[in-house]
């Protein structure tokens, strides 16, 4: 095995939690300094290889695995940190192949997920807790990413918090809290007051409607909170969050461009600048995650003249380790039909040699973008790009096959985990993973549906809702299934599986070490999954507890 290549004698003290292999005094970034690398000893780490080996340890260097095995190791060359995991679960950088973690850095305020929140008791403490390290007057918002299905128990009808709950857990602080694209909205006393003083119309229980007034709302608080800096704070955050949860790298799907009008939504933004506080980060070597990104494009003119500028313009797959270009998509146009100009787009992507990624979220329209995809096959060949569709809650077989034909393959979501009914809501898990065409796992958050992958892989091992309900019955799969569509499957999607989603020699070191045994705790307990700490390219990201010291 790749441990013995090491050599075998080094063995870590199993009461620290981390040593030096030189007797040097533990430093504080390992894998970052110049001299130093990383190990980790006495853990069952996942490798989710083809093999699916389970081993103790791993060595770490020039941000790469450079040993992965079971039994003693023997350090050669330059020191390393030896961290103990005691007996910890480890597993790849979880790769999430499709979702808006830009938007989520680019929400106004100090954006505060409530995917995780089961009641309106746990809203109170996320926000209490979050306002303790905040300046005075600060905005606390959620925009996105939760529902009020899981704020409150199954025999009582879904609300938002009330202005009064959220002045007892915040009073220092406005609150703004959005579900899904343009509300229903709540807010607390401090918050209707200032949309209030701008005609913005606040129930007496600070609910704002959707539509329209949350609208007017979230328009507000852009206009009012998000300067430059704003949002750099807003995407280290994003990341930050997302590294919590073992998320390593994000292929990110855009936004509808914004008009700067009441119209917008929580899936708009400025499609040619939202990109950039994630840049700066990148420039001042700030950015901990890794970034993949795809541009959205949902023009009606049969010409999409902004998309034939892309592709004349931009490279696919174009960047560094850390960030980097993907292709067209969550949209290439608008529409799916034969009236629409989505066949006139996807030639174009086709032509330029683009990858392509759709969206379906209905009963027919993945048959309309399947076919349009064979229509372009067989005038310029896209076997080789690796055209994707996304969520897919209605496929069936038959389409999976067509796409499965042409080279394609699918992204796969529990989105209705927040908000689904008792029938028909799929996706349709077992039988995509029984086919065998390429698949993966993704959040979509975190617009309609959660960032945590952990309640994902919830939903696609039970098929229960956030109320308890089943609501994908027949359709679950294992837990060993999920997460490998969630790492070593992921990583086709970027074209990068010869770099990431699984730990390997050779490959990236990206890992995450979880608090409990993901394979064994009860289900319930899978919501609750975090990362102890968080390793990206070598470098430990996420280390709250202090694990790695």
């Amino acid at each position: 095995m790749a441990g013995a290549a090491a050599g075998a004698a080094h063995a870590a003290d199993p009461t620290s939690t981390t040593t030096s292999t030189t007797g040097a005094a533990p430093t504080a970034t390992p894998g970052v300094r110049g001299d130093t690398d990383l190990a980790l000893v006495n853990g069952r780490i996942h490798t989710m290889d083809a093999n699916d080996t389970v081993v103790s340890h791993v060595l770490i260097r020039n941000g790469r695995f450079i040993a992965v095995g079971n039994g003693p190791v023997r350090a050669q060359g330059r020191p390393f940190d030896v961290v103990n995991l005691r007996g910890r679960t480890a597993i790849p950088g979880v790769i999430d192949n499709h979702n808006h973690i830009v938007l989520m850095g680019n929400r106004p305020g100090y954006h505060t997920p409530l995917e995780n929140a089961a009641s309106i008791a746990d809203v109170q403490e996320i926000y209490a807790r979050r306002a303790k390290d905040l300046p005075d007057g600060a905005w606390i918002t959620t925009i996105g990413g939760f529902h009020r299905n899981h704020l409150v128990p199954p025999d009582q009808p879904p609300r938002l918090p009330s202005r009064a709950e959220l002045d007892d857990a915040v009073p220092d602080h406005p609150v703004y809290l959005s579900e899904s694209f343009s509300g229903p909205s709540a807010t607390n006393s401090a918050g209707r007051a200032f949309f209030s003083g701008l005609g913005i119309p606040v129930g007496e229980d600070g609910s704002i409607a959707a539509g329209n007034p949350t609208g007017r709302a979230t328009l507000a608080l852009r206009q009012t909170l998000l300067t430059f800096d704003e949002r750099k704070r807003g995407a280290v955050d994003a990341v930050a969050y997302g590294l919590s949860l073992g998320v390593t790298t994000h292929l990110d799907q855009g936004a509808f461009q914004a008009t700067g009008t009441p119209s917008d939504g929580a899936a708009h933004e400025d499609n040619f600048r939202m990109h950039l506080p994630f840049l700066d980060l990148l420039d001042e070597g700030r950015l901990d995650a890794r970034l993949r990104i795809n541009f959205l494009h949902m023009e009606s003119d049969q010409a999409t003249p902004e998309l034939a500028a892309r592709l004349r313009n931009a490279f696919p797959f174009f960047g560094g380790e850390l960030a980097r270009t993907g292709g067209i998509g969550e949209f290439i146009a608008q529409g799916t039909g034969p009236t629409s100009p989505f066949l006139a787009a996807a030639r174009k992507v086709a032509a330029a040699g683009w990858r392509a990624e759709v969206h379906s979220l209905s009963q027919t329209d993945f048959q309309q973008e399947i076919q349009a995809f064979e229509t372009v096959n067989a005038e310029t060949p896209i076997t080789g790009l690796r055209w994707v569709v996304a969520h897919v809650p209605f496929i069936t077989e038959e389409y999976v096959n067509r796409l499965k034909a042409l080279g394609g393959g699918l992204s796969l979501t529990g989105w209705r985990y927040l908000a689904g009914s008792p029938a028909g809501n799929g996706p349709p898990f077992r039988m995509i993973v029984d086919n065998g065409i390429h698949a993966g796992m993704s959040s979509d958050g975190m617009q309609i549906a959660p960032m945590n992958p952990w309640l994902h892989m919830y939903y696609a091992t039970t098929g229960r809702n956030a109320r308890g309900v089943v609501i994908n019955a027949g359709q679950q799969i294992t837990r060993h299934e999920v997460l490998r569509l969630y790492t070593r499957d992921n990583g086709w999607f970027l074209r990068e599986e010869d770099e990431l989603g699984s730990i390997e020699v050779g490959k990236h070191a990206d890992l995450a070490v979880l608090d409990r045994d993901y394979f064994t705790v009860p289900d319930e307990d899978l919501k609750q999954v975090r990362s102890l700490f968080t390793v990206v390219g070598g470098k430990v990201v996420h280390d709250p507890g202090r694990w790695v010291r």
